[in-house]
């Protein structure tokens, strides 16, 4: 079942990364390596270092599965991903210096399993709510 790896791939980005033996291993035990992710080939150690970078940004991390949808050797699942902003953050209109503030980053992934590992992703995140959150925005959800 293509579900039974949404656990693991969860605990991947949530949990501490440096506290992990082998995270690079531990992504490969869950994705392609490489595995396409919005159509670019990333290796498991790139996906250790986004692993790193979102739990360098953001404290307290931890998601809040919203929908699930699976079908054949698809599964997409909308989610939040809960946390407080303790460091920068890359966007569109430039690095946000922490602001301690908590945030919802509304998020859909669009996974592909072969072999029960993931080996394409479709990340579609909602980086205008974001800014808005961390106040770089104005505006009404």
């Amino acid at each position: 079942m293509v579900t039974d790896i949404l656990d693991r791939v969860l605990r991947l980005w949530t949990d501490p990364i440096d506290d992990r033996v082998d995270p690079v291993g531990d992504f490969r035990s869950c994705y392609t390596d490489p595995v396409l992710v919005n159509g670019v080939p990333l290796t498991a150690a790139d996906l250790v270092n986004r692993a790193r970078a979102t739990q360098m940004a953001y404290s307290d991390l931890r998601v809040e599965l919203v929908h699930r949808i699976e079908t054949g050797n698809k599964l997409v699942i909308a989610f939040l991903m809960h946390g407080r902003h303790t460091g920068p953050v890359p966007s569109a209109l430039g690095e946000v210096a922490p602001t301690g503030r908590r945030v919802a980053i509304r998020t859909t992934d669009v996974l592909t399993v072969r072999s029960g590992l993931i080996e394409d992703v479709w990340v579609i995140a909602d980086e205008m709510d974001l800014l808005r959150q961390l106040g770089k925005v104005s505006g009404a959800r």
